[in-house]
Order: structure tokens, then sequence, then C-alpha cells
């Protein structure tokens, strides 16, 4: 498996997949089969996309550590960027079925429903997060800077769970949205839980001046 991982085929394997709910909504939509509101159905599904995503990038680093396979690391900054993608499709979706592009009304709608205002922060995020997941942003931020940036993620994930669940409130629809809650909610708290038992740097000696320091 490990070899496989590293393979140079790997990666573009895995970007095909990820195009695979894209490819999907196409065919769907010009084969007539999102059902009576296609456009509804498109807002959602790419919705849903993101969503999925965010869980598979966030289960990368647990999956690494359990299974001891350091080599999927390789690929969470570009199942990062497909969640990037998938919410800006979910944005334009949005914007140009619901609003037909019209900014004013874009922006009074921001204003007016709070689960777009969650949504639409989100996504400002993952903007912020995507534009900075290159090599050279890392070095001009400094390896701790950038990680607390991205640690963020995790902001995303709330702020993605709670437009959710303000979305299916008026239809008093809530499996779906426990469902992603618990999935996202176990990630973080395994998350929080190693960091907890790792083990914590011993104190230097007194009187000794610690390795390093000058």
């Amino acid at each position: 498996m490990r070899k496989l991982l590293l393979h140079p085929a790997a990666k573009p394997l895995v970007f095909v997949l990820c195009l695979f709910p894209l490819a999907w909504l196409v065919v769907a939509t010009l084969a007539d089969q999102l059902g009576a509101n296609p456009a509804e159905a498109l807002i959602r599904a790419t919705g849903d996309w993101t969503l999925r995503a965010l869980c598979l990038v966030l289960a990368v680093t647990p999956l690494r550590v359990a299974t001891a396979t350091p080599q999927l690391a390789r690929f969470r900054r570009m199942l990062g960027l497909f969640v990037f993608f998938y919410g800006v499709l979910h944005l334009l979706s949005y914007s140009w079925f619901d609003m037909g592009f019209d900014v004013a009304d874009i922006l009074r709608d921001i204003a007016k429903r709070p689960f777009i205002l969650v949504g639409s922060s989100a996504l400002l995020l993952l903007a912020l997060l995507a534009g900075t997941s290159f090599n050279r942003a890392i070095k001009a931020l400094g390896g701790k800077r950038w990680q607390a940036l991205h640690r963020t993620v995790y902001v995303v994930a709330g702020l993605a769970i709670l437009h959710f669940f303000w979305m299916r409130a008026g239809k008093n629809n809530f499996g779906e949205v426990a469902l992603y809650a618990a999935v996202l909610g176990g990630l973080l708290g395994w998350r929080l839980w190693h960091r907890w038992r790792r083990p914590q740097p011993a104190p230097a000696p007194r009187g000794r001046t610690p390795a390093g320091i000058r």
C-alpha cells in the first residue's frame, strides 16, 4: 500500500477521482436527471460534496497515524484545494440559479439570512487557507504561524455545520446534519485527544543553560 501511495500515478488518480462528483453533476444536468428542480439540486449537491471533501481532508491525519502510513500526507494539500473548489461551485450555483449573479441582491441576501452569512464566512476562510497552501506561503509565514493559520480549518468545519443546520431548520430535517456533525466532531475530538496525550518536552535542569540557547 505504501509503495502504491508513492507511485507517480497516485496523485493523478486521486485528482481524477475528486472530479467524479463534478462529472456526475454535469452528466445528470445534460441528461435532465436532477428532478423537478435542477437548480436546487445543483446547489444542494455542490454543498454536500464540499462537506464530504472537508470530512475527507480532516480524516487524512487520523488515518495516517492510525495506519502508520505517512505517505497519505502527500494527498492532503490536493484534497484541501478540492474542498475550496467545491465550495466555490456551491457559491456559484447559488449566485447563478438563485440570484442571477445580481451582486446587490446577493449582498442583501447575505445580510438578511444568517445561514448564508455563515456559509460565506466559511468560504472566505477556505480561500485564505487555499491561498496559503503552497510552499512559498509556508516559507513566508514561518512553520508555526502557518500551522496556526491552517488549524482554522476546524473553524471552517464548525461554520459549515452551522450553515447546514440553519439551512435544514426550515424543513425540520436534521438527519444528515447530525451525521456530518458526528463525523467532524469525531475528527476534531481525535485531534484534541492526540494533542493532549502527546508527551511534553522535559524541562532543562536547573543551573544549566538549555541546549541551543546562548
